[in-house]
């Protein structure tokens, strides 16, 4: 018996890998996040599946579903929104499966903060203006943030910023960047990004929060803070460049 723990991508059922939907259709159990995990991807289950959502559960009742199906010798589909390297719970699970000595896999997914960016229709990383991508968040109930790791400290690299998990903190964001980058710095807020009801407000550091209380986002949000987000006057990459020689252009 195996916890398949699966990345589900960021919401539209067809973005989850073809591992990971070949993995659902071959277990009998699946468990999913059903407050940020699209039901849409239980499509893939198969028939008389047992399908549990795992949103009003504790995780020593999620630990017991596993148990359950161990004692039945029951593969598990285990579904997280996004991919299951950042903020997804995997660790503390996977923690009491090797307690448990229960076997387990992990198959990544589409990130959300990859999808935000499709929906933008940016590049994240812009020659000579933006190279480097921080992937932060804001303290929280669920999860404080280690001491060295705030925003004013992330934002004095001047790299575009992706915020997760902070929607509510909106003027903190602000009052805590506006000083490094510039009231006239852009914003993109995207929300439930490849959703039916996906959204999109577009700002700057200086006018972002009076737009977002017009259209208020509760939830599922991703904030981009950085000048790549609107950069067009910029140096084209060398890696096209007909004079740039490498490995794979012969260049004589």
């Amino acid at each position: 018996m195996t916890v398949h723990f699966i990345g589900a991508g960021p919401g539209a059922a067809d973005l989850i890998t073809v591992r990971g939907r070949d993995l659902i259709g071959r277990c009998p159990v699946c468990l999913y996040a059903g407050s940020i995990v699209s039901p849409e991807l239980l499509q893939y289950c198969p028939p008389n599946a047992l399908i549990v959502d795992t949103a009003p559960l504790s995780l020593d009742e999620i630990e017991a579903e596993y148990v359950k199906a161990a004692d039945a010798g029951h593969d598990v589909a285990r579904l997280h929104s996004g991919d299951l390297s950042v903020w997804s719970a995997v660790a503390e699970q996977i923690r009491r499966l090797e307690r448990l000595g229960i076997d387990y896999t992990l198959t990544p997914g589409v990130p959300s903060f990859a999808a935000a960016a499709a929906a933008l229709g940016r590049e994240l990383t812009i020659p000579a203006v933006a190279q480097s991508l921080v992937l932060t968040r804001v303290s929280g109930r669920a999860s404080p943030m280690p001491n060295d790791e705030t925003l004013s400290k992330f934002g004095a690299t001047g790299s575009t910023l992706a915020i997760h998990l902070a929607i509510h903190a909106l003027a903190q964001v602000v009052e805590e960047l506006t000083p490094l980058y510039g009231a006239d710095c852009p914003v993109a807020i995207v929300a439930k990004a490849t959703w039916s009801d996906e959204r999109i407000i577009r700002g700057t550091l200086g006018d972002i929060e009076a737009k977002l209380s017009q259209n208020p986002i509760e939830r599922t949000a991703i904030i981009f803070v950085g000048p790549s987000l609107a950069a067009d006057d910029f140096r084209e990459s060398s890696l096209y460049d007909p004079a740039y020689q490498r490995r794979f252009r012969d260049r004589r």
